[in-house]
């Protein structure tokens, strides 16, 4: 309604340039252009408002709602009509073009969660076959198996229960992060730790993989979400370790720069095709010609807990040498240990 009366307003007081004629026209795109926007009850209203200001103060005589020339009637008479249904067709039409987008959306997501259920159903299965048939052979064989034979299927039902309880923490993630559930629980913390503690976790599944780390005493505490922080290094170190030759080697390094935590987590193997990197982050999403295993969700679960810190992250591969970095810069407080002690 205010688009009409300043455009109506534009037009009254150009009468030199613009006559009620034009006007119509004008006002009738003003309808459209409405109708692009708004349901149909606003856009109806506004074309009936648009004929009744065209009718008052523009068609002669102006100030009334009489109209004596038999031409202007017509013209008052069709610009109602082509108005109204300008209105309605294009509302059809948008409604027309985001139902056909919903479908295609639903038809993207259904295909989606196809390659997830494909994905988890080798991914969950496995792990969950894996402890089965040790703890079978453990209670079937438990007089017979030497103390060795022991200790290795317990360690592959240790290997197989961390790639199990992965793979469930992702989908617990990924929906958090889907239906916005996801909440900061901001507080200092010591991200050389945070980093121990995941190498620490990941010794099990690291295989001939080897992962350098030196911390960084000279670093603040950050005021960072531990959990989340600690999923995202996660999240990239076991992406590394999946995705990479054995004897590659893991590097994690973190720095206080420009009142960010920038976190990078690099490695030695082949890297990413550059066509591929900007596909990284998708959900889903896998290298084309890897191995099997991973459901192609932790890189997104990565960005999603980084842009809920604000941060931003990158991947690039690295120049000096092969293989891939990322690197995370999240905004912070900071504060070192001493000044929390005098607060």
């Amino acid at each position: 309604m205010v688009l009409v009366f300043v455009v109506s307003i534009i037009c009254f007081f150009l009468p030199k340039y613009i006559d009620y004629r034009i006007t119509a026209l004008v006002l009738l795109m003003t309808v459209s252009f409405v109708a692009m926007l708004f349901d149909i009850l606003p856009v109806l209203l506004t074309a009936v408002l648009s004929g009744l200001i065209l009718n008052y103060f523009f068609i002669q005589p102006i100030f009334t709602f009489h109209i004596a020339d038999t031409e202007d009637i017509l013209l008052f008479l069709m610009y109602l009509i082509i108005a109204l249904v300008n209105a309605v067709l294009t509302f059809k039409i948008r409604e027309a073009e985001n139902k056909a987008r919903d479908k295609e959306e639903k038809v993207k997501t259904i295909q989606l969660y196809d390659t997830l259920l494909n994905s988890l159903s080798h991914e969950l299965r496995t792990p969950i076959a894996t402890i089965i048939g040790s703890i079978d052979i453990l209670k079937e064989n438990k007089n017979k198996l030497s103390e060795t034979n022991q200790t290795e299927l317990l360690e592959e039902i240790d290997k197989a229960s961390i790639r199990l309880n992965g793979q469930v923490e992702n989908l617990l993630n990924m929906s958090r992060l889907e239906t916005g559930m996801l909440k900061l629980k901001q507080d200092w913390c010591d991200i050389n730790e945070l980093i121990y503690t995941v190498i620490q976790k990941s010794d099990s599944i690291k295989h001939n993989h080897t992962i350098h780390f030196i911390p960084n005493e000279k670093l603040p505490l950050f005021k960072l979400d531990a959990g989340l922080i600690k999923e995202i290094i996660q999240n990239l170190v076991t992406n590394a370790i999946q995705y990479t030759p054995e004897y590659t080697i893991i590097t994690i390094d973190v720095q206080y720069q420009s009142d960010c935590c920038v976190l990078s987590v690099s490695d030695t193997g082949n890297g990413f095709p550059e066509n591929e990197i900007q596909f990284a982050f998708d959900k889903f999403y896998r290298l084309p010609n890897t191995k099997t295993g991973g459901s192609g969700l932790g890189l997104s679960i990565v960005k999603g807990f980084v842009e809920a810190h604000n941060g931003i992250i990158r991947l690039e591969n690295n120049s000096s040498h092969s293989g891939a970095c990322f690197t995370i810069s999240i905004p912070t407080e900071t504060s070192y240990l001493n000044h929390l002690k005098n607060e």
